[in-house]
């Protein structure tokens, strides 16, 4: 599956900005020494991104003739769907994971696997419609709740919907890799974003 991608792809480089991010939605707030964290977070994230890695043109056109000589199998067409992911090419991966569910509607790593490509072409309501699938499928599936909280946070701006879920990850499985991502992630939320008359932490 590669729910895994935007999860911890985010934890490891958006976690980190979250509260430059917040804040900087409040710049008239801001003291100049915040104004300068939140510059200097600004310019790290406006850094070159790593190149997309190379399709495998022998591993899709194997693909495509699996699925071609079997049209009842998910299985190829889920391989696809990673291959073209894999590759950030996520308008052909919605195409085959879309695919994929026709034959699997119950698999809930595919659908959250198209919820997720749905964020990464810009439809972050189609992300989230995707994740309430997979929730009617596993109410407890915490790739899940993790990445809802991910596409509320930054696709929505939804700040108390991103911390519902991530607290619900959390809950679920705070040991886990998705319940420590989550609880960086919530931790990052919260120092940001302090409730009404707390001061924000130094360095926020």
């Amino acid at each position: 599956m590669r729910t895994e991608s935007i999860a911890y792809a985010i934890a490891g480089v958006l976690f980190g900005l979250i509260a430059g991010w917040i804040m900087g939605t409040q710049q008239a707030a801001l003291s100049e020494t915040d104004r300068a964290a939140a510059s200097q977070e600004a310019a790290r994230s406006a850094e070159p991104a790593p190149t997309a890695p190379v399709l495998d043109q022998a591993k899709v056109t194997a693909f495509k003739s699996a699925a071609d000589r079997d049209e009842t199998s998910a299985a190829p067409r889920v391989q696809l769907g990673n291959l073209y992911f894999d590759a950030e090419k996520y308008d052909q991966a919605i195409e085959w994971y879309s695919a994929a569910l026709k034959l699997a509607p119950k698999d809930v790593n595919v659908s959250t696997d198209l919820g997720v490509s749905y964020y990464y072409t810009n439809q972050p309501d189609k992300a989230l419609a995707q994740f309430d699938v997979s929730l009617e499928l596993d109410p407890t599936h915490i790739k899940t709740l993790l990445n809802v909280g991910i596409v509320k946070a930054f696709g929505k701006q939804d700040l108390a919907g991103a911390e519902k879920a991530w607290q619900q990850a959390i809950t679920l499985s705070p040991d886990s890799p998705e319940g420590q991502a989550a609880k960086r992630a919530l931790d990052s939320l919260r120092s940001a974003h302090p409730p009404t008359g707390a001061a924000p932490k130094p360095g926020a």
